[in-house]
């Protein structure tokens, strides 16, 4: 029967703990990466819910997202007056909030509005700088009853630096979810 030495010992020890670091550090960005992806298509998700109830209710729908001392928080407001969904209407209660408040982090841990420094504007558009929603001059996605939308790009941003944006296209209301590569620098389809 063979017998090991300490030393001996101590080295596949060591080989172990090495390689359950790198597996454990493995599903920890795997994690990151779901997270991301599952918040960006929640995003998509919640456009979408809006574009339909636009269409279906006639009346213009807007998701609004604004930030405030803990992060940004998710809205769906519906036109209450038939000029559009407005700033100074939501504030007044003319155009009402329906369904619940949101926050991002609260389904996905680690995941939020954000950008990266210095990432580039996906698909041509202007490079987003520190403001991750970038809608025009408001914080909103309004859908029209045709299924037109606010044109824009809401970028999302994991713990673990894995950066996606939605894309929204004005004309056909749709949506597309894109993710930056760091090392290429280059915006690609999920």
């Amino acid at each position: 029967m063979a017998a090991f030495s300490l030393i001996e010992l101590l080295f596949a020890l060591g080989v172990a703990a090495t390689l359950a670091s790198t597996g454990v550090a493995q599903l920890t960005m795997s994690v990151d990466g779901v997270r991301a992806a599952g918040a960006a298509r929640h995003v998509t998700s919640r456009l979408q819910q809006a574009r339909v109830r636009a269409v279906t209710r006639n009346r213009s729908t807007a998701l609004r997202i604004v930030r405030d001392a803990s992060g940004y928080v998710v809205s769906v407001h519906e036109d209450g007056n038939n000029n559009g969904v407005l700033t100074a209407d939501i504030q007044s209660g003319t155009d009402p909030q329906v369904g619940p408040v949101e926050r991002l982090p609260d389904q996905f841990p680690g995941v939020e509005f954000g950008t990266l420094p210095g990432v580039p504007g996906a698909e041509g558009s202007l490079a987003p700088g520190t403001d991750p929603i970038r809608l025009g001059v408001s914080d909103s996605v309004t859908f029209t009853p045709t299924g037109t939308a606010t044109p824009g790009s809401l970028y999302v941003l994991s713990r673990g630096r894995r950066q996606l944006v939605v894309r929204i296209y004005g004309e056909t209301g749709r949506t597309r979810v894109l993710e930056y590569n760091a090392r290429t620098r280059v915006w690609r389809g999920r």
